[in-house]
């Protein structure tokens, strides 16, 4: 049964209590990659964490850490989520997505002592490149997962939410680390880092009460098992029939049986699917994520107009707000729009930031514009990009090549992040580049390539079937024309209603006194 105690609306209508616990308990392992991603940013902005980790300069008097290790702390950390991308999709693609979420958390638990026990900058690094590899099993298992056990109407919010928990746990932390930033001892930073223990222990505990993929028990032949999954995550509406979805799961699945491999991620149809699921994780990274969720509290210490810790909880909070803005409203006006709409955003905030920051002794105004700028740019791309590139790389492939087309598309996420994400430190700082917020006319320049892409290669699948999908996909429908596109199925069933119609004559006395 359907959420009865609520209004009806398209959210209630279709997640049911166990649907809803079960999106809720896959969201919530998202909460660890923005406690790492949020976590480690802010704490190298506290004394503690520096005099812990840096090296003392007499000149200024106070330690700082060197560029060349927040460049590989921020990028080496990629390897160990290449890593565990593979791992990831390979235990969840044999064992099942519920195995694959219950071993990424006891990896976490380990991670997390290493982190929090940390005296050295070697074991900072190793703790972190060891989480990476948990969230690169997440972000191959977690947002699939959503996708397979959601019904259309709902796919774009239910997957979105991997992206909204996310930003949510960077708010939870960045405010246990405003509120430890006064403290002189390694309390400062140790204390946040023992949230990390929170999620992967609840996660662990209950994933095997949520029902598995009924996509993938399909794939393993598991028929009666993938009914029940069904019906448990359906509830009880009579005007649902779990047999009728599981014909058709069976007929998308029969049809794609002999694509299984990675070269037919390159050939035919499949093909445009892999570029344009690259091309949504080249965009998300190339257009300023790196800068402003591992560098931005450094960069707005260095401005300095505000207290960064003030600003770290800001910033999660508005992008918090413009992710669930994002996502709510992305089943109902569709992908592009939102895509396109955050480029435009983003290019305006990072060209201000940029042109701003050419002025020689920027004032104090001037200054806070910058901090501002940043801040939206990065909102911007929470409200579009971030969360629609799960929704729309989970959207694209195949069912018998998600998980290939994810570790492909993951790969090129990584690839990109680790470049910006090394090099950037160089391009803020003397005395290398120093380009300090001129950065913003780089990520700018390429924030007009993305709206480029998002319009003339992003398909609009709102409100489609992973089955009508493929079959759009298998007819090589034009990608301006998938919104508005129209199936045969369709067409013909409404043929039929119409001819129905027609068929039968209405009486007009009838009806009269029927009024």
């Amino acid at each position: 049964m359907a959420l009865s105690f609520i209004p009806q609306n398209r959210f209630s209508r279709h997640f049911t209590p166990r649907l809803a616990l079960s999106v809720a308990l896959i969201a919530l392992s998202t909460f660890n990659y923005g406690f790492d991603n949020q976590g480690i940013a802010t704490s190298q902005a506290m004394p503690a964490y520096k005099k812990q980790f840096g090296d003392y300069n007499p000149t200024t008097g106070a330690y700082a850490i060197p560029t060349y290790y927040l460049s590989l702390l921020n990028s080496l950390n990629f390897i160990g989520f290449a890593f565990g991308l593979y791992i990831g999709s390979l235990i969840s693609a044999r064992y099942g997505r519920r195995m694959a979420m219950f071993c990424m958390s006891l990896w976490a638990m380990m991670s997390a002592t290493v982190l929090i026990s940390a005296t050295t900058r070697g074991q900072v690094l190793a703790g972190r490149i060891l989480n990476y590899t948990y969230i690169g099993m997440e972000l191959s298992t977690c947002p699939p997962f959503q996708a397979e056990i959601v019904p259309a109407p709902i796919r774009g919010f239910a997957v979105g939410t991997y992206q909204t928990s996310l930003l949510l746990g960077g708010v939870i932390i960045n405010s246990v680390c405003r509120g430890t930033s006064g403290l002189t001892s390694n309390s400062a930073w140790r204390i946040p880092m023992g949230l990390f223990y929170i999620v992967p222990v609840t996660v662990a505990s209950c994933v095997w009460f949520i029902p598995e993929s009924p996509r993938w028990l399909l794939l393993q032949d598991r028929e009666e098992e993938a009914l029940q999954s069904l019906q448990t995550l359906r509830g009880s509406d009579p005007s649902y029939s779990a047999q009728e979805e599981l014909e058709l799961l069976r007929l998308s699945l029969v049809e794609e049986h002999n694509h299984g491999r990675y070269s037919d991620l390159f050939r035919g149809t499949n093909r445009r699917r892999t570029l344009v699921a690259m091309g949504m994780n080249f965009f998300i990274q190339a257009t300023g994520s790196p800068f402003t969720a591992a560098y931005g509290t450094l960069f707005v210490q260095f401005i300095g107009s505000i207290n960064p810790f003030n600003y770290s909880i800001m910033s999660s909070c508005i992008n918090f707000f413009c992710c669930l803005v994002g996502i709510t409203i992305t089943d109902k006006i569709g992908r592009r729009p939102i895509l396109m709409t955050g480029s435009v955003l983003q290019v305006v905030w990072l060209f201000t930031m940029g042109g701003i920051g050419t002025a020689a002794n920027p004032t104090f105004v001037q200054k806070q514009v910058i901090v501002g700028a940043t801040a939206l740019s990065s909102a911007s791309l929470c409200f579009s990009w971030d969360p629609l590139n799960y929704i729309v790389t989970t959207e694209l492939p195949a069912s018998r090549l998600r998980d290939k087309t994810q570790r492909v598309a993951s790969i090129v996420n990584i690839v990109t992040n680790f470049l910006f994400s090394f090099f950037t430190p160089y391009l803020l700082n003397a005395p290398y580049a120093d380009l300090q917020s001129k950065v913003g006319f780089i990520f700018g320049a390429l924030a007009i390539c993305s709206f480029f892409f998002a319009y003339f290669c992003v398909p609009e699948m709102k409100g489609r079937s992973l089955e009508e999908i493929n079959e759009m996909f298998d007819k090589d429908v034009p990608t301006r024309k998938f919104g508005n596109y129209v199936l045969e199925h369709k067409a013909e069933e409404k043929t039929e209603i119409i001819e129905m119609e027609k068929a039968v004559p209405i009486d007009e006395s009838t009806e009269k006194s029927q009024l």
